[in-house]
């Protein structure tokens, strides 16, 4: 018997002692293999994460820009030139400027809108619809006949057919134009003061628009053309003050509007911003 229990305490000698070592030895590699596994997915979950929040600042950043500038993430689309019958316009007549605005020059206007007596109404601008190219006297327009269909109110880095934004005149928007050599610089001044305008809804409702239209106009008789259904103002620079006086005074007024409440959207024409 104590031969016996001398060989069962043999088992558990040296090499028994070492296996256990073992064991317990690739235990802990396995338990660091597994931490590290851990703290890698926690690394992973947190680049993941900063990735994310990186793409959401930025995604609204550019959202913020295109909103602060009036932008619109559709793409421009210019309207095609009226096709039907052409037809002239006659002369338009100059009155005297009543504005108290120095160098607007006004035309006769009388019955349209329908309280204008400014001058005798068969010498007044026309107003009538009709679907081909007009030929204006004024450059640019000021009023006259017009395609029945306005132009979108907006900013255009194109020129547009001047028919449609007769009519949009009509509903009582302000068209800038400018000559397609002015300075990048002084482009983004008049589009800066377009986008500082307020928007308007005289016809009532919750949403409204800038009444302005700005575009390049090729044979502009000076740098900055500003023009109302009845009135037209030459600048030199976007910085006159009287640029703010000629919208102020004319930009949807119940006095000056021909169709006061008419709206400057729902046309043609989609505007790099609005």
């Amino acid at each position: 018997m104590p031969n016996a229990k001398k060989s069962r305490q043999s088992g558990r000698g040296p090499a028994s002692r070492q296996a256990a070592s073992k064991q317990a030895a690739r235990d802990r590699v396995a338990a660091m293999r597994a931490q590290a596994k851990r703290a890698e997915r926690r690394r992973n979950l947190l680049m993941i994460g900063a990735i994310a929040a990186v793409v959401v600042i930025i995604g609204g950043g550019v959202a913020w820009y295109a909103a602060s500038r009036g932008g619109s993430s559709t793409p421009e689309v210019l309207p095609t030139a009226p096709s039907g019958t052409p037809e002239s316009q006659p002369a338009a007549h100059v009155v005297p400027n009543t504005s108290g605005i120095s160098g607007v020059v006004a035309y006769n206007t009388a019955g349209w809108p329908t309280a204008s007596k400014n001058g005798p109404a068969n010498q007044a601008l026309g107003h009538t619809h009709v679907t081909g190219p007009v030929t204006y006297s004024v450059t640019p327009p000021v009023g006259g006949d017009h395609n029945p269909t306005p132009l979108n109110c907006g900013v255009y880095t194109k020129p547009v057919p001047n028919e449609y934004a007769v009519h949009s005149m009509e509903h009582g928007a302000v068209w800038i134009t400018y000559q397609p050599s002015l300075p990048q610089s002084e482009v983004s001044q008049l589009k800066s003061f377009v986008d500082r305008q307020t928007e308007l809804s005289p016809a009532g409702g919750t949403t409204g628009t800038r009444y302005m239209v700005l575009t390049p106009y090729p044979g502009l008789p000076s740098p900055i053309v500003l023009s109302s259904w009845g009135f037209q103002l030459r600048l030199s620079s976007p910085t006159d003050p009287r640029l703010q006086q000629f919208v102020n005074k004319f930009r949807v007024s119940p006095r000056y509007t021909p169709e006061y409440g008419a709206q400057c959207t729902g046309g043609i024409g989609t505007p790099a911003s609005s």
